[in-house]
């Protein structure tokens, strides 16, 4: 791809007398006559050189071209292509429309030719120009339009540069080309005579639809005064005509020009018949009554095939799109909304893995033989979904005759379908797998089902790849995670013990809370409870940095205020970005005591043999990882036989707006009421009772400790 040179300067006004729009105006008109192109737009790029804002139109109302008015340099669209890369593009008609530029064809699903080319010298780009042609033009650009295109351009790009060399600007409002000729004198007066002795009813719409002239015999059928219709757009004046198939007809002549007609009701039984001849500068309709016959009633969308998908189920599936978070979601999502909308009977996904296909998810196939015949093809292989995959390219199949044509191989493999749809899943400029629609009839695709199926499956490429990257990470946080946090607890003598992790329901389901049980040799066992700021892979990697430096200190006999003051000072060296908050307990179950040391945690929680809850209000130092000179005093704390004590992180207690003492008063009562039960069983009910079970913002970690019993001498260490 060629870089877009910088923009042209837009000064204010100069000696060149204002801006360009004569030049531009009178180019597009020139290049339009020169090739017989029936619309057309010029593009001037913007001073910061990142979109493209349309300046001259012809052909064509200004709505159709509402949403690309102004486009960025990088759209997929011939227009910003031909100004990018500095190279002519031509679109040869509506199925090549549909295949390259499906988000045009959606808008535009009608028969035509388009080329669009840059206007630009050696080393500046000005802009681009496109024109398009009826769909009779051939799927070919002639070797002469070729020439006459390019030289306009190129003569339009000098013109502008002498603009901008005399102090000129470039910037200008949009501007749509009127009728180029207008009948006068008596020979108009004539016409009119003779319109108005037709008994046919004849009007004429102007490019916007607006009606500029009706006979008598169109006012008599519409049932409106000429007064009342002159200068109004013929759906806007007949409220029975405001229908979208009715306007899609004229969008349809008028870019196409071809004609077309529909019939419709004028109420209350009266049905009309309406022709539609289109040419540059507008388009007649003739208007008669419509042949009906006796006793039955007609449909006024016969002439205009409904669409594919509508506008309902587009917002419905993009809506739950963004809401899908693994591949199994999208998955899910790809068969409640899109399969319906399409009215495919099955779907596979495929992803490329290694050199060779591989399924990612499937439905509609109850037969798993049928899937797995995707499963580990090598992408070199001769088949419509390899090809997709690695081509990026569309294939449709009406029927299984139109399949075995174009891969014989196919002839001897059965799913049950009659027509199938290969469509790649491009997203972020490459290709992330590709999807295979299955009909259980013959299909015809038309270039309307072609270009919304080519466009809709963008969106599944797009949440697809978002899903498989939080997969990846939500698979590589978890085993990290794994491989870092405590397994299982020790067996220790005289000390029940149970443990729970939650992590929070949002983000990557991972974090930096911890909890482990120590054995000391020839002491009492330590446990410990901690918490690393945020919940990411940074987090949980330095949440096993902190476990391992406390099993460390712990090892070699130091004191709880020491394990603490030893493992901030490491997190200082280590220079971590996030702090931890941690409390730390020496059991001494001979003695039924706790020494315990606090660093920025929440208070434990203590359950007397009587039931009775306290908080254990013992001092602390501040978190760790914040203060290298930080000490942290070690608070004796008695632990009669069969009281259990509670440490914990704070995801068990804070709650978006809720008071955090009386959240801890809560867990306090209810602690009171089930703490004397077996322990796995209070851990559950502990945590099942925080409102954050369902809707966790933050991850929660729980020890609970009992005394049993007083632990024979030499237990301790094991």
């Amino acid at each position: 791809m060629t870089d877009v040179p910088p923009a042209p300067p837009a000064p204010g006004p100069g000696p060149a007398g204002g801006g360009p729009q004569p030049v531009l105006s009178l180019a597009l008109a020139g290049m339009m006559d020169e090739v017989e192109a029936h619309a057309g737009a010029v593009y001037l790029l913007s001073p910061d050189g990142r979109a493209l804002e349309m300046a001259v139109m012809a052909g064509l109302p200004r709505a159709f071209a509402a949403p690309w008015e102004r486009v960025g340099i990088s759209a997929p669209i011939p227009v910003a292509d031909a100004a990018r890369d500095r190279r002519l593009v031509w679109v040869g008609g509506e199925e090549e429309m549909a295949a390259r530029y499906p988000r045009i064809a959606v808008v535009l699903p009608y028969p035509f030719s388009l080329a669009a080319l840059p206007v630009a010298t050696d080393d500046t780009v000005y802009g681009a120009v496109f024109v398009t042609w009826p769909g009779a033009h051939p799927p070919e650009l002639s070797d002469r339009e070729r020439e006459h295109l390019t030289a306009a351009c190129e003569r339009l790009a000098l013109r502008l540069r002498r603009i901008c060399e005399t102090g000129g600007s470039l910037r200008t409002e949009p501007d749509i080309l009127g009728d180029r000729q207008r009948p006068s004198g008596t020979a108009a007066t004539e016409a009119v005579h003779l319109l108005e002795r037709i008994p046919e009813g004849l009007c004429s719409l102007d490019l916007n639809g607006r009606i500029t002239f009706l006979n008598p015999a169109a006012a008599d059928l519409l049932g409106l005064a000429p007064r009342q219709l002159q200068g109004r757009q013929l759906w806007g004046a007949l409220p029975w005509l405001n229908d979208p198939v009715y306007e899609d007809r004229y969008r349809a002549a008028l870019i196409s020009q071809q004609p077309t007609s529909f019939v419709a009701l004028r109420p209350p039984r009266d049905w009309l018949s309406f022709r539609l001849h289109p040419g540059t500068t507008g388009i007649s309709v003739r208007i008669a009554p419509a042949r009906t016959d006796r006793g039955t009633e007609r449909s006024p969308a016969k002439p205009s095939p409904p669409r594919l998908v509508a506008i309902s189920h587009v917002l419905s599936l993009a809506g739950g799109l963004t809401e899908a978070v693994g591949v199994d979601d999208v998955i899910r999502m790809v068969g409640a909304e899109f399969m319906p909308a399409v009215g495919c009977r099955s779907l596979v996904v495929l992803t490329a893995e290694a050199g060779r296909l591989s399924v990612v998810g499937h439905r509609g196939h109850d037969d798993p033989q049928i899937v797995e015949r995707f499963h580990g093809t090598p992408l070199t292989a001769h088949t419509p979904g390899t090809q997709a995959l690695v081509t990026g390219v569309p294939s449709f199949f009406g029927s299984r005759r139109e399949l075995e044509q174009v891969y014989p191989a196919s002839a001897g493999t059965r799913d049950g379908m009659a027509a199938w749809a290969y469509l790649p899943l491009v997203a972020s400029g490459r290709t992330v797998g590709a999807c295979v629609l299955g009909y259980a009839e013959p299909h015809h695709f038309s270039p309307d089902d072609r270009a919304v199926l080519t466009s809709l499956v963008s969106l599944i490429a797009q949440a697809l790849e978002r899903a498989r990257l939080y997969d990846a990470k939500h698979r590589l946080a978890h085993g990290l995670q794994a491989a870092l946090m405590q397994h299982s607890l020790p067996r220790v003598p005289g000390l029940e013990h149970c443990a729970r992790y939650l992590p929070a329901t949002r983000g990557l389901e991972i974090g930096g809370d911890f909890y482990d049980l120590i054995r000391v040799p020839g002491a009492g066992p330590a446990a410990v409870v901690g918490d690393v700021q945020g919940h990411n892979v940074a987090a949980a990697g330095l949440m096993g940095q902190v476990r391992t430096a406390i099993r460390a200190f712990t090892a070699v006999g130091r004191p709880p205020g020491e394990v603490m003051a030893g493992t901030n000072r490491l997190l200082m060296d280590l220079g971590a970005d996030l702090f931890v908050s941690c409390v730390y307990v020496h059991l001494d179950p001979a003695n039924r005591r706790a020494l315990i040391a606090r660093a920025g945690h929440p208070h434990p929680l203590l359950r007397a043999p009587d039931g009775s809850v306290s908080v254990l209000d013992v001092p602390g130092g501040t978190l760790l990882g914040v203060d290298a000179r930080a000490s942290y005093p070690a608070t004796e704390v008695p632990l009669p036989h069969g009281s259990v004590l509670a440490l914990y992180t704070d995801g068990l207690i804070e709650l978006p707006d809720a008071d955090f003492d009386e959240e801890l008063a809560g867990l306090g009562d209810h602690f009171a009421h089930v703490g004397g039960g077996i322990l796995e069983e209070v851990a559950d009910s502990l945590v099942a009772h925080t409102a954050q079970t369902h809707e966790r913002a933050d991850d929660v970690a729980l020890l609970l400790l009992r005394l049993t019993g007083a632990m024979p001498p030499g237990a301790a260490g094991g």
